[in-house]
């Protein structure tokens, strides 16, 4: 992959991990130990994203230039809510990124986009990058209605940021995350494509230009040789088995 990174655009790769939470610091310890044996060009930028419990110790055993996310974040500053965690708490540990509207605290805990997208305020405006993630549910896509949630769940974002140049999209179809489906190169194109047009004429062309729109849910990997060889659309969110059976 790192042969075709400089070949076919010039702005810098994303590739995002995520630890799952159902599996183990071993496995985790593993992924850890693949990460650094591999040599980085200067135009590969890499995140991971372990479960909470298990960040300092992923972060104490990285040696790579990898940086850390977190799968989530408090609304605001710290306060007497247990069982959450705090942007405060998050940058204690060394954290520079956090995922915020991922589709399973949407629609499993009921996150609504009012107040993700104070989450995201909250975090930006602390220094903590956002991971913003978008999509749609199965019966919205064969409804015809892919874009207008996903337009919607970027409103909610744009209304509330300050800025975009520490935000990174992902467009994560709900119905490709863990089902065995996964969408083809041609329907991640039309969606990367309609978000890109939609930050152009809501936000700016500047920032349409510039920022880094990633897919979520990714199973096969020519869907990522496809994300890399198309500058409209970018890569991509990795879960263990993407990795492994890469």
């Amino acid at each position: 992959l790192r042969g075709y990174v400089p070949l076919y655009y010039c702005r810098v790769m994303y590739l995002f991990i995520i630890f799952r939470v159902m599996y183990p610091f071993i496995i985790c310890r593993v992924m850890v130990s693949n990460l650094n044996a591999e040599k980085y060009e200067d135009n590969v930028d890499i995140i991971v994203s372990p479960p909470f419990v298990y960040i300092s110790q992923v972060k104490e055993t990285l040696t790579a230039p990898i940086q850390i996310s977190a799968q989530n974040s408090w609304v605001g500053k710290g306060g007497a809510f247990t069982g959450e965690i705090s942007v405060e708490q998050l940058k204690d540990i060394g954290c520079e990124w956090v995922i915020l509207g991922h589709s399973e605290r949407r629609h499993v805990i009921g996150e609504t986009d009012e107040f993700t997208r104070k989450k995201a305020a909250y975090a930006l405006g602390q220094n903590l990058k956002v991971i913003a993630c978008i999509g749609e549910k199965l019966e919205e896509r064969e409804s015809g209605n892919t874009f207008d949630v996903c337009f919607r769940q970027l409103k909610s974002f744009a209304d509330e940021v300050p800025s975009w140049k520490d935000i990174v999209i992902a467009y994560e179809p709900v119905w490709a995350i863990g089902t065995g489906k996964v969408a083809t190169p041609e329907q991640a194109q039309e969606v990367h494509g309609a978000i890109r047009e939609w930050v152009s004429k809501n936000v700016s062309p500047q920032v349409a230009s510039e920022i880094r729109i990633i897919y979520g849910g990714m199973k096969y990997f020519l869907l990522l040789l496809f994300s890399i060889m198309n500058q409209a659309v970018f890569p991509v969110f990795l879960s263990p088995v993407s990795i492994i059976s890469s």
